[in-house]
């Protein structure tokens, strides 16, 4: 993750900015003008490529949770539980119970330390430094120099997260551990002890970090009130009850509105609603809502967002007392009836999911079935086909395997939350971009952050998102309705 110190490099025709900071990957925002100057269009064009869909074909899917939990540093827990959870399907069998309840520890232990990172150390220096400020200050250095109470209480939210990873599998980053059929290992009575100890300081730092986020929003809300609002649909898993859900369950479809459109479908038929559209500018692919898009138009008019913001949206209850006292003051943000659709407030979303999931580790520590020895369901091939969902940090993610009677795989299909949020991404940027550009004012460093932080609140994770390696790089391009660049910048 790149925190390089941003540059500004002008000569008559262009501004170079580069790269877009603390983000995960590459990207680059073209932004068009017309005739008369005015913005039309801005595209987030990721330039990076990986490609795991296609070296993966012919390996074994016992491989795949090892193999796929390297795509991200940062989110390696959804790739090794989805990949698994696929294995699962291929085997035909149900993981024993404590190896169900312990993946749930580990998918939450990956939510809080991810989230963490997210809102504390991605986001916070927008936050609490502000969007003018001087950009050789503005990362987490600066966050520490300014506010080291509130940079020590991110890294120590996010310390308790890794820890529990650390604890189940063995490491903190790619942990080797969940497996088609379960998991490696169970918990013993004194990791779990260690776990609970743990608990009583998370929430601490939770509760901590709701206040900081209230006296922030309120400052910050009449500067955020003309862009980044906008109707779309919302997907993701939700519980049996319509409960929030990051592991198991059934994918839901909402609207604006919170129409339910889709409820109760099986993952596994997740192509039923979704489809997927490339453009020649970018490698992240532009995933669709089926429904949405009537015949001749636009696929984009099948927008959908995933992630916290989602998933707060479409389920009718949290299921933890605080969580859900907390999804109460979020669904305050809108009318009566109507959904959250401004996505500043993924970052109030992100803090409501960590206090779920520590409400939730509480609460798994006590079950009775968590410690039992029998962790793995055997098997062989049963099915060629088998699809794994969980919801990731950033949203939900698909894992959609294909092997022929030896196990090796012959088609993979990988469907990633950024991915599947990159409709709404193109449109906050362009939505940022026609509120504050003007052709004959200079795009200054308070314009390219917004831009910057508009991309940060879905908190994406490129390298996931496209399947290159290096550091992650950005370039904003204002082009006129001719075509020419007029001013390009570059960190």
């Amino acid at each position: 993750m790149n925190m390089t110190v941003p540059t500004v490099v002008q000569t008559s025709r262009t501004i170079v900015i580069e790269p877009i900071t603390r983000i995960e990957g590459h990207a680059k925002v073209t932004i068009r003008l017309d005739a008369a100057g005015r913005v039309v269009e801005a595209r987030f064009h990721v330039t990076e490529f990986r490609g795991f869909e296609q070296f993966c074909v012919g390996r074994s899917f016992w491989e795949m949770p090892g193999i796929t939990a390297r795509i991200c540093g940062i989110c390696p827990v959804s790739h090794l539980l989805a990949s698994a959870k696929a294995g699962d399907a291929l085997l035909g069998v149900s993981p024993p119970p404590a190896a169900h309840r312990l993946r749930r520890l580990m998918n939450w232990a990956q939510i809080v330390q991810s989230h963490a990172l997210s809102f504390f150390h991605l986001s916070g220096p927008d936050l609490l430094l502000g969007m003018e400020s001087d950009p050789a200050q503005r990362n987490l250095m600066g966050l520490i120099d300014r506010y080291p109470d509130v940079a020590k209480a991110g890294i120590r939210l996010r310390r308790f997260g890794q820890e529990i990873i650390r604890l189940l599998g063995g490491q903190s980053i790619h942990p080797a551990w969940s497996v088609p059929g379960g998991v490696r290992e169970p918990l013993t009575p004194e990791k779990s002890a260690i776990i609970a100890a743990m608990l009583p300081e998370a929430q601490q730092l939770v509760e901590m970090a709701m206040d900081l986020w209230s006296e922030r929003a309120a400052l910050l809300r009449e500067e955020l009130a003309g862009y980044d609002d906008y109707p779309t649909y919302f997907l993701g898993l939700v519980g049996p009850d319509g409960e929030l859900e990051h592991y198991d369950g059934t994918l839901r479809v909402i609207d604006s509105h919170r129409k339910i459109l889709v409820d109760n479908l099986a993952p596994e038929r997740y192509e039923s609603i979704l489809a997927e559209a490339t453009e020649p500018w970018s490698y992240l692919k532009f995933p669709y809502f089926r429904p949405g898009v009537k015949e001749g138009e636009p696929y984009r008019n099948g927008a959908y967002r995933v992630g916290p913001l989602a998933r707060l949206n479409l389920c009718d209850r949290a299921g933890t007392p605080k969580a859900d006292a907390a999804l109460r003051d979020f669904r305050a943000l809108a009318p009566a009836g109507q959904a959250v659709t401004h996505n500043f407030h993924y970052h109030f979303a992100r803090l409501i999911e960590i206090q779920y999931a520590i409400e939730k580790i509480a609460e798994t520590l006590e079950h009775p079935e968590l410690l039992d020895g029998n962790v793995r369901a055997r098997a062989d091939v049963n099915r060629r086909h088998g699809v794994g969902v969980s919801e990731a940090p950033r949203g939900t993610l698909f894992h959609d395997y294909q092997v022929d009677a030896n196990g090796l795989l012959t088609q993979i299909n990988l469907v990633i939350a950024t991915g599947q949020n990159n409709l709404a991404l193109n449109r906050t940027v362009t939505e940022i971009a026609a509120h504050y550009i003007d052709r004959h004012q200079r795009l200054d460093e308070g314009v390219l952050n917004r831009i910057e932080h508009g991309i940060r609140q879905f908190d994406p994770c490129l390298s996931c998102s496209t399947h290159a390696i290096g550091h992650m790089g950005m370039v904003v391009e204002v082009v006129d309705a001719a075509g020419a660049v007029v001013e390009r910048v570059g960190r």
